[in-house]
């Protein structure tokens, strides 16, 4: 008998062929990413086994979806530790000659961030954020070529259904059986509830401060003040004795008036008086305005991601062995359906 062949109905736990939850399978859709687990629920009490009808012609086995990832999404990255301390200061420059204060030095550039410290350990679990709604149904496949439907057997009473258990760990790929007719394509079943959010991870602790940055260049020394107002001048010296008139030219022919003689030599410059007493000093200018702070330095680089867990090791269920199903009876089936049951249990795969 083709293991394929006895889906599971993930409602009622009965094959899929014969349950009155869903329909005939038709081709298996890629299989979506693998959701957060949710909180392992109490394994429901298995409801009693119908009556069995007879078997009809077996349906072609669906295309198998491709294989889910083993492994599990990376975890998000931890946060950036705090920034570190801004380096100090610049020290002061040298202090200008007197006058008006020079305006303050700008601010040396911020020390370079320190190097992200590493993840702190693991915090307490976070509050259960909001179920997100539900997704969109996946496109149905193409419906198959109508097989000969078998006659429906007496269905059993459904027994009532268990707390959903968590989610088994992804089989190894069966061998794909030999594939018959293809059956008739049954009714899409009902979408399934949306399992619960996981909880969110705890936040890690806030990484180590990082190292003190570099100290900034010092600041540039300020423009010299202004020169302070010149003294009054002093008084002015006696002025000194008028020279000596100049020889008189001789006198000319009577005619043309000549031209006028050179003027006579300035006599001495008197002697300079004495320097007047120094001004008062200028009034200190006001003190300037202080420079722009500098910019904030880049923040450090954040850590490296974490290695990704091991992959979660599979233990495959032990095959059941085929039937043919021209010749098989209702015994045989329900015997072979206990077999798989029982081999599912066996593996951990069904509680």
């Amino acid at each position: 008998m083709n293991n394929a062949y006895y889906n599971i109905c993930p409602r009622c736990g009965r094959p899929s062929n014969c349950c009155t939850c869903c329909g005939v399978t038709g081709p298996t859709g890629p299989m979506g990413p693998t959701g957060p687990m949710g909180p392992m629920g109490i394994p429901g009490t298995p409801g009693m086994q119908g009556i069995t009808g007879p078997t009809g012609a077996t349906g072609a086995t669906g295309a198998t979806g491709p294989a889910g990832r083993s492994t599990g999404m990376p975890g998000a990255t931890g946060a950036t530790g705090p920034t570190g301390p801004i380096g100090p200061t610049g020290a002061t420059g040298p202090i200008g000659p007197t006058g008006a204060d020079g305006a303050t030095g700008p601010t040396g550039p911020t020390g370079i961030t320190g190097a992200t410290g590493p993840t702190g350990p693991v915090g307490p679990t976070g509050a259960t954020g909001p179920i997100g709604p539900t997704g969109a149904d996946g496109a149905t496949g193409p419906t198959g070529p109508a097989g000969i439907t078998g006659a429906t057997g007496a269905t059993g009473p459904i027994g009532p259904t268990g707390e959903a258990g968590p989610a088994g760990a992804d089989g190894a790929a069966g061998a794909t059986g030999a594939t018959g007719p293809t059956g008739a394509t049954g009714p899409t079943g009902p979408t399934g509830d949306t399992g619960p959010i996981g909880a969110t991870g705890p936040t890690g602790a806030d990484g180590a401060a990082g190292a003190t940055g570099a100290t900034g260049p010092t600041g540039a020394t300020g423009p010299t003040g202004p020169t302070g107002d010149t003294g009054p001048i002093g008084a002015t010296g006696p002025t000194g004795a008028d020279g000596a008139a100049g020889a008189t030219g001789a006198t000319g022919p009577t005619g043309a008036t000549g031209p006028t003689g050179p003027t006579g030599d300035t006599g001495p410059i008197g002697a300079t008086g004495p320097t007047g007493a120094d001004g008062a000093a200028g009034a200190t200018g006001a003190t300037g305005p202080t420079g722009a702070t500098g910019p904030t330095g880049a923040d450090g680089a954040t850590g490296p991601t974490g290695p990704t867990g091991a992959d979660a090791t599979i233990t495959p269920a032990a095959a059941v062995a085929d039937t043919d199903p021209a010749t098989a009876t209702t015994a045989d089936i329900a015997t072979q359906l206990n077999t798989l049951l029982t081999n599912l249990r066996a593996a951990g795969l069904l509680s």
